[in-house]
């Protein structure tokens, strides 16, 4: 199959796939997310479920006027966004439509989420408003298939077991919140030779019979887990 899609530069503000449980498995970030709104975001959640949002994320409000945002981490911030976005999608009955706009103001205004939920994953893109989210949906749908070619019927285990694997497909799509490739086969055969590079280098260092039993532990789990985890 072969998918053509007319995108804008840096549509694509993350990408992040977690399960059921609001655990990350992947995570790419494209866009830096404001730590300020973070800030004030994290103050309202909390505000809401304690009514304490002053003392938990925002500084003292002079004269009695609105929540100061204070500074954070990136990876505080980040780790916000997360959290945000699995508690939105989460919720939704899979009946429902596979999109939500101006969900992320970390990313301020214009930002939607466009997501899959396969089994025990939620794969997640944060996209450009103007994106078309059919667009978007059959983007997923190369990664996830892109995934199940390299693993054999990917699961959850993959994604930790195999972190980098999966980032260098993410990789071989995406690259700086810009598409770089939709073709299956294309993606699939840089991934191939990537492979080679990799296993033959492996040899040369005479780590090549480390990997294979790391792979072959690997698989055992797999085969021992792995119906539990698709």
């Amino acid at each position: 199959f072969f998918f053509f899609f007319f995108f804008h530069p840096n549509m694509i503000k993350g990408v992040i796939i977690v399960n059921n449980h609001g655990k990350p498995r992947l995570v790419k970030f494209y866009q830096h997310v404001s730590s300020a709104a973070s800030s004030l975001a994290a103050a309202s959640l909390a505000g809401s479920s304690a009514g304490t949002a002053a003392s938990v994320s925002a500084g003292p409000v002079p004269g009695g006027g609105s929540a100061v945002p204070v500074r954070i981490a990136e990876g505080e911030a980040q780790q916000a966004v997360i959290r945000r976005i699995f508690q939105q999608v989460a919720r939704r009955p899979d009946s429902f439509c596979n999109y939500l706009e101006g969900s992320v103001p970390e990313w301020g205004e214009g930002v939607k989420l466009i997501y899959r939920h396969y089994a025990t994953l939620y794969f997640v893109f944060a996209v450009d408003a103007q994106e078309s989210d059919l667009g978007i949906l059959d983007l997923i749908q190369v990664f996830v298939e892109a995934l199940d070619k390299c693993f054999e019927n990917v699961c959850e285990l993959d994604l930790i077991f195999h972190s980098d694997k999966v980032h260098h497909v993410l990789d071989e799509i995406v690259m700086g919140g810009m598409v770089l490739e939709t073709n299956i086969m294309s993606i699939l055969t840089a991934i191939s030779e990537q492979n080679k590079l990799h296993n033959a280098s492996l040899r040369g260092s005479g780590l090549g019979a480390g990997a294979s039993s790391l792979g072959s532990a690997t698989d055992s789990i797999r085969d021992k887990f792995g119906d539990y985890m698709r």
